[in-house]
């Protein structure tokens, strides 16, 4: 805690000498649309007949600063809308709010998001960091007709899905539990569904999605490998409002609206929003998609399960997901969101296997801007109760729980040319995990942990130079280690079209998965705390010098804007994985460890291109990657190291009014790695020898594998997704969109495993066509 006291009385430090810098005034506010309240976001706001501007924010906030005292005009400007201005009044050291709304125009929307993209290219450091749009998500050709987040991550350069069920995310060389995800500020332990192809968050619902695939800065940590932090709009200021929608997969909801509205100049408003969408997968696929159900059976089949036994249930995947929030903005752009979600999930293989997990949650994040301070504070207060349980036809149930709260404070100094970002995170959770494995031998825990950082993180605009220098203390309770971790980024800008990065830093986390990096099916994702007792380094008999995860990142990078429409980016990285923890899944006895260590590698370089124009978007990626783990007895590539990837996406809008829109998706990768097979043996454990006929009596089969693990590959995976999507306009605000979609236009069969046992090879999602209708109002 002296480390957190000496961070604190530094930045307190810091913060003062930044402000005795300020010899002008300041002018801020917020820019929302003025149909609906949405805050513009990336508008450009200048003080005519000067160079001083600044660009808003998620919340449609700015800051000029150092503002010398006098009279100006206020001029907002966002392609697709009329500009506004407004006469403000700058005094010495006095501060100015004024919340200004913008109208739409008749310029196509379309170069809306290239403008503000241009922008922050220019002007943030954003190594390693992309912004996907609801937009966007709702342009990729989706499974079932349904836009989800979880289909269109795996777009992104060095983004890998292991496959269409129990598929996990797997980011530039980084496990599921090296990812974190967050939901308005709060941790979200499992984002995904067992189909796969859908996840817990509503796309209408979504205001952004920033996925850092490494090199974050020090206002996030806990993680190794990534984030992902997804923050939800708030509802309709203006009007009520709202769509239904049905599909083969799902239907859903979404209704919002004012409680108190948002003004004409401006001011306060009170607003909700509540969505809900629920599959009925299980009982459409034996109507529509029959001919799929025996891609999932050997998940879980047992050796003397035939498939007549179970060719009737259908694709058996059932989940609920639900989602509400409550915002309250005030007259100087202050906010307050109070939110909360059950999310459930559910599949049944009768006579096989059940799954049940559920979370729930809920809590608070608000923005507060001072009236008499340049210093602006936002938080996050939040409780999530995350629940597991499956049961196999082996007897032997796996559960897991983990119940968690976290709370943020963090502030924000905008100063001439600088920034200056810092806070403190509160986290803590109870784990309740038990398991047993192939041989009967069990592993409980029960645990109560918690962690308190600190960070800061500096900007420094020096000509063309952008520099982001930060450090973070995260200290672990149930570990009594504090982690130092320096973080950098950088960005120069060699001409308005040309710019080089860099970003870096060290990472640790405490939160072990229960997944197994070795399985090739994972839908138990089941979460334990870090181990306090004593273990060893790889391969040895030496005790580890501490007992966490850690990782360092260096990730360089080149932006070429080829035009104004197009851009290139390239960005070579290295993450270095110093210590992993995993369960002992091989452990034979109550002597053997529980836990073990390995260490890691993952590099590669991701090359994306993208194309914006008045009609069309297209975006292409490809990325070369090499994902390795040493276990100490040798180095092995883990099974979602795939070293080629090819992402291709296009969308073509025409027709009168553009209510015509056609896209296509096309994805190819190297096959993933396995073990193979070397030979197979009777499982018998002579636990009955009067009984038991060793000559002549049946038993099941067992298999010998390999020791090189994962030598082998299996097959190129590639696939065709297609969709043609019709839109018709009753009035301004009431449409009715209808979409026609292929999975898998051509009916590639791409192996997902063979069952070693039977031979029996089992493939991912076969063709899906669908037909999905959404009606908004």
């Amino acid at each position: 805690m002296k480390h957190a006291f000496l961070l604190l009385t530094c930045l307190l430090f810091s913060l003062t000498t930044l402000s005795a810098q300020q010899n002008g005034g300041t002018v801020r506010g917020n820019i929302y649309d003025k149909d609906s309240g949405e805050p513009i976001i990336y508008g450009n706001v200048i003080l005519q007949g000067t160079s001083m501007g600044a660009n808003t924010d998620l919340d449609g906030f700015f800051s000029i600063t150092n503002v010398p005292e006098g009279e100006y005009t206020l001029v907002a400007t966002y392609l697709g809308y009329d500009s506004t201005s407004v006469q403000v009044q700058v005094k010495k050291g006095g501060i100015v709010y004024e919340s200004l709304l913008m109208s739409p125009s008749g310029v196509e929307l379309q170069t809306v998001n290239v403008s503000g993209r241009r922008e922050q290219a220019r002007s943030e450091v954003k190594v390693s960091q992309l912004r996907v749009t609801p937009k966007q998500i709702r342009s990729l050709p989706s499974t079932g007709g349904e836009a989800d987040i979880a289909q269109y991550l795996p777009v992104l350069p060095g983004i890998i899905v292991s496959g269409d069920q129990g598929g996990q995310l797997y980011i530039r060389g980084g496990s599921p539990v090296q990812n974190k995800i967050l939901l308005d500020g709060m941790t979200i332990y499992n984002p995904f569904h067992s189909i796969g192809l859908f996840s817990v968050f509503e796309t209408e619902a979504v205001r952004s999605v920033d996925v850092l695939t490494g090199g974050f800065n020090a206002e996030h940590g806990g993680r190794i490998s990534a984030v992902v932090d997804i923050k939800t709009r708030e509802g309709n200021k203006k009007r009520m409002s709202g769509l239904v929608s049905g599909s083969p997969f799902m239907t859903k909801a979404l209704i919002e609206g004012p409680i108190k509205k948002l003004d004409e100049d401006g001011g306060g408003s009170t607003s909700f929003i509540l969505t809900g969408k629920h599959s009925y997968l299980n009982e459409s696929s034996k109507i529509f998609y029959n001919y799929a159900v025996d891609t999932t059976f050997f998940s879980f089949a047992a050796q003397d399960t035939s498939l007549s036994d179970v060719g009737d249930i259908g694709l058996p995947y059932t989940f609920t997901d639900l989602y509400g929030k409550l915002s309250f903005v005030s007259d100087n752009g202050s906010k307050l969101n109070l939110f909360g979600f059950n999310f459930t999930d559910r599949f049944d293989f009768v006579g096989l296997a059940k799954l049940d997990w559920q979370t729930v949650g809920g809590g608070a994040n608000f923005s507060l801007i001072p009236s008499n301070s340049n210093v602006v504070l936002n938080g996050t207060l939040a409780v999530t109760d995350y629940k597991i349980r499956l049961e196999e036809a082996d007897g032997n149930p796996r559960e897991s729980g983990v119940n968690s709260f976290n709370a943020n404070l963090n502030f924000t100094y905008f100063g001439n040319k600088n920034r200056f970002d810092y806070g403190f995170d509160f986290t803590g959770f109870n784990t309740d995990f038990s398991f047993r494995n192939f041989v009967g031998v069990g592993f409980e825990q029960r645990d109560f942990t918690t962690e308190i950082a600190g960070y800061f993180k500096y900007k420094q605009e020096i000509g063309n130079l952008i520099i982001e220098p930060g450090i973070r203390l995260q200290y672990y309770a149930s570990q009594s280690d504090m982690s130092v971790e320096p973080r950098f980024g950088m960005k120069y800008n060699i001409t308005d079209y040309l710019r080089i990065k860099f970003a870096g830093g060290l990472y640790s986390q405490n939160l072990i998965s229960t997944v197994n990096d070795l399985d090739v099916v994972n839908f138990f994702i089941g979460f334990l705390a870090g181990p306090q007792e004593q273990f060893f380094k790889p391969g040895s008999n030496e005790p580890v010098d501490h007992r966490l995860q850690k990782s360092v990142h260096a990730i360089g990078g080149v932006e070429i804007d080829l035009s104004d429409n197009l851009t290139v980016n390239v960005e070579p990285y290295l993450k270095r994985f110093t210590q992993l923890i995993n369960i002992n899944r091989n452990k034979l006895s109550d002597f053997d460890p529980d836990f073990v260590t390995e260490t890691g590698d993952a590099y590669g370089i991701d090359f994306s291109a993208r194309y914006e124009g008045p009609n069309t978007y297209l975006w292409a990626t490809y990325s070369l990657g090499r994902v390795v783990r040493d276990d100490g007895e040798q180095e092995y590539p883990t099974i979602f190291d795939r070293r080629h990837n090819i992402n291709l996406l296009g969308v073509y809008a025409f027709g009168k009014n553009k209510s015509w829109e056609a896209s296509l998706r096309w994805n190819m990768g190297s096959g993933f790695p396995f073990t193979q097979t070397q030979g197979f043996y009777e499982q018998n454990d002579f636990g009955n020898l009067i009984f038991t006929d060793i000559l002549t009596g049946n038993f099941d089969l067992g298999t010998i594998l390999t020791e090189e693990i994962n030598g082998g590959r299996l097959p190129y995976y590639h696939r065709l997704d297609a969709s043609v999507k019709r839109t018709f306009e009753f009035t301004k605000y009431t449409k009715l969109e209808v979409t026609a979609s292929i999975t898998n236009v051509y009916n590639r069969e791409n192996i997902f495993y063979v069952d070693r046992v039977t031979n029996s090879r089992v493939n991912q999602l076969p063709i899906l066509p669908s037909l999905g209708i959404q009606f908004s109002f």
